[in-house]
Protein backbone atom coordinates (compact mmCIF):
# COMPACT_ATOMS: atom_id res chain seq x y z
CA UNK A 1 0.00 0.00 0.00
CA UNK A 2 2.80 2.64 0.86
CA UNK A 3 4.47 1.71 -2.51
CA UNK A 4 1.28 2.46 -4.29
CA UNK A 5 1.00 5.79 -2.36
CA UNK A 6 4.50 6.56 -2.96
CA UNK A 7 3.97 6.23 -6.57
CA UNK A 8 1.00 7.80 -6.85
CA UNK A 9 2.69 10.70 -5.21
CA UNK A 10 5.82 10.58 -7.81
CA UNK A 11 3.42 11.02 -10.39
CA UNK A 12 1.27 13.77 -8.77
CA UNK A 13 4.62 15.69 -8.41
CA UNK A 14 5.76 15.17 -12.11
CA UNK A 15 2.43 16.24 -13.35
CA UNK A 16 2.67 19.67 -11.05
CA UNK A 17 6.29 20.02 -12.45
CA UNK A 18 5.56 19.59 -16.04
CA UNK A 19 2.78 21.88 -15.96
CA UNK A 20 4.91 24.66 -15.45
CA UNK A 21 6.74 24.52 -18.04
CA UNK A 22 3.56 25.53 -20.23
CA UNK A 23 3.54 28.63 -22.20
CA UNK A 24 0.25 31.05 -20.94
CA UNK A 25 -1.03 30.50 -24.77
CA UNK A 26 -1.26 26.31 -23.84
CA UNK A 27 -2.98 26.68 -20.60
CA UNK A 28 -5.54 28.75 -22.27
CA UNK A 29 -6.27 26.73 -25.48
CA UNK A 30 -4.89 29.34 -27.92
CA UNK A 31 -1.72 29.01 -29.61
CA UNK A 32 0.19 31.50 -31.48
CA UNK A 33 0.58 31.28 -35.38
CA UNK A 34 4.48 30.02 -35.27
CA UNK A 35 3.85 27.30 -32.56
CA UNK A 36 0.80 26.11 -34.50
CA UNK A 37 2.98 26.59 -37.95
CA UNK A 38 5.68 24.86 -35.85
CA UNK A 39 3.62 21.59 -34.51
CA UNK A 40 2.27 21.26 -38.07
CA UNK A 41 5.68 21.29 -39.64
CA UNK A 42 6.80 18.60 -36.87
CA UNK A 43 4.13 16.18 -37.55
CA UNK A 44 4.23 16.46 -41.15
CA UNK A 45 8.31 15.57 -40.47
CA UNK A 46 7.31 12.28 -39.00
CA UNK A 47 4.08 11.96 -41.53
CA UNK A 48 3.82 10.25 -44.92
CA UNK A 49 2.62 12.64 -46.17
CA UNK A 50 5.81 14.88 -45.86
CA UNK A 51 7.15 13.74 -48.41
CA UNK A 52 5.03 15.23 -51.38
CA UNK A 53 6.64 18.61 -49.94
CA UNK A 54 3.46 20.55 -49.34
CA UNK A 55 3.81 23.83 -47.35
CA UNK A 56 1.86 24.89 -44.77
CA UNK A 57 1.51 28.88 -43.18
CA UNK A 58 -0.66 30.00 -40.69
CA UNK A 59 -1.65 33.46 -40.24
CA UNK A 60 -4.48 34.33 -37.35
CA UNK A 61 -4.74 30.69 -36.46
CA UNK A 62 -5.62 29.45 -40.34
CA UNK A 63 -3.48 27.38 -42.00
CA UNK A 64 -3.21 27.50 -45.34
CA UNK A 65 -1.68 24.60 -47.65
CA UNK A 66 -0.01 24.89 -50.53
CA UNK A 67 1.64 21.79 -53.01
CA UNK A 68 0.40 19.13 -55.18
CA UNK A 69 0.26 15.30 -54.13
CA UNK A 70 -0.41 11.80 -56.14
CA UNK A 71 -2.20 10.56 -53.30
CA UNK A 72 -5.83 11.85 -52.36
CA UNK A 73 -6.02 10.81 -49.46
CA UNK A 74 -2.98 13.15 -48.09
CA UNK A 75 -5.14 16.46 -48.92
CA UNK A 76 -7.56 15.21 -45.95
CA UNK A 77 -4.83 14.08 -43.80
CA UNK A 78 -3.22 17.60 -43.86
CA UNK A 79 -6.42 19.26 -43.38
CA UNK A 80 -6.65 17.02 -40.41
CA UNK A 81 -3.29 17.82 -39.27
CA UNK A 82 -3.91 21.23 -39.32
CA UNK A 83 -7.04 21.23 -36.75
CA UNK A 84 -5.08 18.71 -34.52
CA UNK A 85 -2.26 21.52 -33.91
CA UNK A 86 -4.25 24.19 -33.18
CA UNK A 87 -5.59 25.51 -36.06
CA UNK A 88 -8.86 27.36 -35.94
CA UNK A 89 -9.73 26.94 -39.99
CA UNK A 90 -8.05 25.30 -42.43
CA UNK A 91 -7.56 26.58 -45.94
CA UNK A 92 -6.50 23.66 -48.13
CA UNK A 93 -4.77 24.38 -51.73
CA UNK A 94 -3.47 20.88 -52.27
CA UNK A 95 -3.58 19.98 -55.61
CA UNK A 96 -4.23 16.26 -56.25
CA UNK A 97 -2.38 14.99 -59.84
CA UNK A 98 -4.75 13.39 -62.25
CA UNK A 99 -2.76 10.27 -61.50
CA UNK A 100 -3.07 10.08 -58.02
CA UNK A 101 -3.58 7.02 -56.31
CA UNK A 102 -6.98 5.85 -54.49
CA UNK A 103 -8.89 8.38 -56.98
CA UNK A 104 -12.38 6.33 -57.51
CA UNK A 105 -12.76 5.90 -61.61
CA UNK A 106 -15.91 4.39 -61.97
CA UNK A 107 -16.05 1.30 -64.16
CA UNK A 108 -19.67 0.40 -66.11
CA UNK A 109 -21.53 -2.93 -64.53
CA UNK A 110 -21.74 -5.29 -65.95
CA UNK A 111 -25.29 -7.03 -65.11
CA UNK A 112 -26.33 -10.22 -65.99
CA UNK A 113 -30.20 -10.95 -66.43
CA UNK A 114 -31.98 -14.20 -65.64
CA UNK A 115 -35.16 -15.09 -67.81
CA UNK A 116 -37.61 -17.59 -67.06
CA UNK A 117 -38.15 -19.49 -70.35
CA UNK A 118 -40.86 -21.13 -69.01
CA UNK A 119 -44.16 -20.24 -69.31
CA UNK A 120 -46.88 -21.31 -66.77
CA UNK A 121 -49.83 -23.47 -68.29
Amino acid sequence: MNKVFAILSLLALSLLASAGTLTPSHSQGKFSDAEIEATIKAKLAKSKIGKDGMQVHVKNGIATWTGTTSVMQHKGAATRMAKTAGATQVVNNIKVSDDASGTFKPEPRKVQVKTNDTKPN
